[in-house]
């Protein structure tokens, strides 16, 4: 089950809670959301991811087959809300309930101020967070059902620097910091915890066509580790925050982002 560095690190922590959970996955076909993918298949949980890229996301099926659990997967665009929460219905029915859901997906294209029209707007909140809002409205009775689960977003390092030409996209990774707080404190009493992951930087496929060598080079400087962050290093904490063992983790915001500043 090695996919390149998907591949997990060598002792890292198997969490028994997290056997047979199931767990649904936004944007799971590649980068970070692949390694979260794999990550959850290697703890033996169910896993359902929606992407709209298909044939990376059926080549991670293809890599993960012989797991315990294979995972399901159906192309869907998040931005489509109607589509996207039959999807999540889908998955729900066919993995018997969710524990787990993880607000992956999202679209970091750069973009000049004048550029930005109404439209363009509403199309990036759709795709950056608004569907992360209404995945949990539908996974919110599975897991009052089942007496618990854990919603992990995921947000941004990129608000907190103030990066360049990702004003639109910052807006709404800023945003899903606050609706973590709030969905923590509404469903905080029904044993299901909210919380958000903070990548730095990490090592995508598609963060590479931004930077040239002199670039990452200039990352790594502003880290306070050497290295540069991996999707299984992001999978590592969606993990723990998934599992009992962050059983009073809600509310916050976990970064993994090597001391980036």
């Amino acid at each position: 089950m090695a996919h390149g560095k998907l591949a997990p690190l060598q002792g890292a922590a198997i969490y028994p809670s997290l056997h047979g959970k199931r767990v649904i996955i936004s944007g799971g076909g590649s980068g970070i959301g692949a390694g979260i993918v794999e990550g959850f298949v290697r703890q033996g949980a169910r896993v359902a991811f929606v992407d709209v890229q298909t044939e990376p996301s059926e080549a991670l099926m293809q890599e993960l087959q012989g797991a315990a659990y294979e995972p399901l997967f159906l192309h869907c665009d998040i931005t489509d809300c109607d589509d996207y929460a039959a999807k999540l219905a889908t998955f729900v029915d066919e993995l018997g309930g969710c524990d787990v859901l993880i607000n992956n997906a999202a679209n970091d294209d750069r973009h000049k101020l004048a550029d930005v029209t109404p439209a363009y707007w509403d199309e990036r909140m759709a795709v950056n967070l608004k569907h992360q809002f209404f995945a949990a409205k539908a996974v919110v009775p599975s897991m009052q059902e089942a007496g618990g689960g854990s919603i992990v977003n995921l947000g941004s390092i990129s608000w907190h620097l103030g990066l360049e030409d990702l004003t639109l996209y910052q807006t709404a990774k800023a945003a899903i910091e606050g609706l973590t707080r709030s969905l923590a404190r509404e469903l905080g009493r029904q044993n299901i915890r909210v919380n958000t992951i903070i990548p730095g930087n990490v090592q995508t496929p598609r963060q590479m066509k931004w930077y040239t060598p002199e670039g990452e080079a200039e990352i790594v400087a502003a880290q306070c580790l050497d290295g540069r962050i991996q999707p299984v290093d992001i999978a590592a904490m969606a993990m723990f925050l998934a599992s009992d063992d962050a059983r009073f983790c809600t509310a916050h915001n976990y970064w993994v982002d090597a001391g980036w500043r």
